[in-house]
């Protein structure tokens, strides 16, 4: 089992930026890809970004490709997400996700793990 808790989430004006975490607890987290998802309400659950077991190979959604940066400190079992140049279309709950697998992965569905969310507005 793994414990997912994320952190950092709140009330930001357009344009701001926002720093969520994610600790993780349980099985080790270093064998463990991981990844941030996000729902805004009325809509699916969607891709932000994921990352690999090592922090050495990531992938972005087009919509947040160039202002978001994922990364994961191994020796704190903590995932992050740096946010920047917030616009109001990235209002959502972010989720926190951890695979059984090394490699990276844009679906929801091959993740095994979830946190209970954080919820990020964008003030426009």
């Amino acid at each position: 089992q793994v414990q997912l808790v994320e952190s950092g989430g709140g009330l930001v004006q357009a344009g701001g930026s926002l720093r969520l975490s994610c600790a993780a607890s349980g099985r080790s987290f270093r064998g463990s890809a991981m990844g941030w998802f996000r729902q805004a309400p009325g809509k699916e659950r969607e891709f932000v970004s994921t990352i690999n077991w090592s922090g050495g190979s990531t992938r972005y959604a087009d919509s947040v490709k160039g202002r978001v940066t994922i990364s994961r400190d191994n020796a704190k079992n903590t995932l992050y997400l740096q946010m920047n140049s917030l616009k109001p279309e990235d209002t959502a709950v972010y989720y926190c996700a951890a695979r059984n697998e090394l490699d990276v992965s844009s679906s929801s569905g091959s993740y095994d793990y979830w946190g209970q969310g954080t919820q990020v507005t964008v003030a426009s």
